[in-house]
């Protein structure tokens, strides 16, 4: 290899070891900082009385000042400062005495070397990495909050769906959720009134279930199976009547029905956002018939209703039944003469309580003529199944002795019989009238549905003010974004700059033969 060769062979330096590189070579002091310190301060005086040149403005902008911009600075002042120039070939201006003391105390011992490697290790190992994850981490920011602004629209459109859905199925409107429950019991006499009417065509299936009873069962019949289904007969006979006539057989003279008290309660709304755009919740589908779960359990006995009795063992040593024999003689005395009033007898006949309620209100009762209702249902699935059976004919012979209302009896009379019963089941066990008749028993229970439907109108609210908060977090991402990216930017130019910068300094002190700093330089 000659020796030209040899002077024109690179020179390459690992960038995290330029320091080192450099003092290891005697080319700057280890204990430079000190020296670098009182630079920095007769630089910072300096930079306070600069000339309104641009062209300086621009240098001394978005960087940390150096021996490179000291030189540059130099050269701009050489043109400002021209008539300060003597015929020796110096300057009187103070700017330009100040910025060349600077330039040589740099040149000084290799300063100005050891600052730049500083600051190129700095700005590759620390202050571009820094930036860029700051920015990675804006987009991020900015992904999420995309995503999740998409799903808290959704929950909440699906939200307010379901409150508009059990509105619907409830039949209200859901601004003044108590009142408007309450006044949905002014739906049942007209359900009532309907299924009274369904009920009455049960006669028939009632007769015909009875013969056959009596029929199958032949000289064993007891009173008691004589007796089946006491209360479809006596609703079909009397009527949907008071509990208190059905207990005793007589009409009440008085009806004290409990009230329900509703406290004024808040109207209900739910916010919107015209500026949200809800994407996506165009593919939503509600269908308004499904059945929604309100989280409420329902009641369906009179055990779970609490009558307000604090301690069972209050009301030990008492005799009720004693009660009718107490008379209490109450003379009142006005202008109009003397009143006297017995309690004995204005008590007879007065419906309190459950017992004011009508038997289709009254749990107990209810059940009641339900299980009279799943009787029959269940008596016609039995005897639909034994008429379609292969052993029919063998079945039919078995009543041919009969009466004539058991032998008339076909598969689709059965059939329409069976959807009568069923019919009448479906009205009293679906969802809406287990509320009404919940709502007419229970003053809490229209607390709890009232305030498990105003949930979800809060939690549809809740996920609206969500949405516009990720709307923000994602402006501010952005605008966070925006300022860092210019500084990356900019960083980034002046690093290559000074990267350029070193490594002719270093050429010039061998020889002009080329220097290559390599490894994380490289891949910013």
């Amino acid at each position: 290899m000659t020796q030209e060769q040899i002077e024109n062979l690179p020179i390459d330096i690992h960038s995290n070891k330029l320091l080192d590189w450099l003092i290891s070579r005697r080319h700057c002091e280890k204990q430079w900082q000190k020296a670098a310190l009182v630079i920095r301060e007769k630089i910072n005086n300096a930079i306070q009385d600069m000339p309104a040149v641009e062209e300086i403005t621009q240098l001394l902008t978005g960087t940390y000042i150096n021996y490179f911009h000291c030189i540059k600075i130099v050269e701009l002042l050489r043109e400002t400062e021209a008539g300060t120039k003597n015929i020796f070939g110096s300057y009187s201006s103070q700017r330009m005495k100040d910025w060349q003391e600077v330039v040589k105390l740099y040149e000084k011992d290799g300063i100005y070397l050891a600052e730049a490697a500083d600051m190129l290790m700095k700005n590759v190992k620390y202050e571009i990495p820094s930036l860029k994850q700051q920015i990675k981490k804006c987009n991020q920011t900015q992904a999420d909050c995309a995503r999740k602004e998409v799903d808290y629209g959704k929950t909440a459109a699906e939200m307010k769906e379901q409150f508009l859905i059990s509105c619907r199925q409830l039949g209200i409107k859901g601004e003044r959720i108590k009142k408007e429950l309450v006044s949905l019991l002014g739906e049942l006499p007209q359900h009532y009134s309907e299924m009274l009417q369904d009920i009455a065509k049960l006669a028939d299936v009632q007769v015909f279930y009875l013969e056959f009873v009596t029929y199958t069962l032949g000289n064993n019949v007891s009173s008691a199976t004589l007796d089946r289904l006491p209360m479809l007969k006596y609703i079909m006979a009397h009527g949907n009547t008071t509990t208190y006539e059905w207990r005793t057989g007589k009409k009440p003279s008085r009806i004290d029905e409990p009230v329900i008290n509703v406290e004024e309660d808040e109207s209900v709304t739910i916010s919107t956002s015209d500026q949200i755009d809800f994407e996506g919740t165009s593919q939503i589908n509600f269908d308004s018939s499904e059945e929604v779960d309100f989280g409420i359990e329902l009641e369906t006995g009179a055990e779970n209703i609490d009558f307000g009795i604090e301690d069972a063992a209050d009301a030990e040593g008492i005799d009720f039944d004693a009660a009718d024999q107490i008379t209490f003689d109450i003379t009142l005395e006005d202008e109009s003469g003397t009143l006297t009033l017995d309690t004995k007898e204005s008590n007879e006949g007065l419906a309190t309580g459950t017992d004011a309620f009508l038997i289709m209100d009254n749990a107990s009762t209810r059940n009641l003529f339900l299980d009279d209702l799943y009787e029959l249902q269940v008596f016609l699935s039995q005897r639909l199944l034994e008429m379609s059976s292969e052993a029919n004919v063998l079945a039919m012979s078995q009543f041919e002795r009969a009466p004539l209302c058991i032998q008339s009896q076909t598969t689709e009379q059965l059939q329409h019989y069976l959807a009568a019963v069923d019919g009448i089941i479906l009205q009293l066990t679906s969802g809406k009238m287990q509320h009404l008749f919940l709502i007419k028993s229970s003053p809490r229970y229209v607390d709890r549905l009232a305030e498990s439907l105003k949930q979800k109108c809060w939690q549809a609210d809740k996920m609206i003010q969500s949405q516009k908060l990720m709307v923000r977090k994602q402006k501010e991402s952005r605008r966070e974004q925006e300022a860092l990216e210019p500084k990356l930017a900019l960083i980034h130019k002046r690093t290559k700059e000074l990267q350029q910068q070193i490594q002719g300094e270093i050429s010039k002190k061998y020889k002009n033969r080329p220097v290559n700093l390599v490894g994380e330089i490289n891949i910013i």
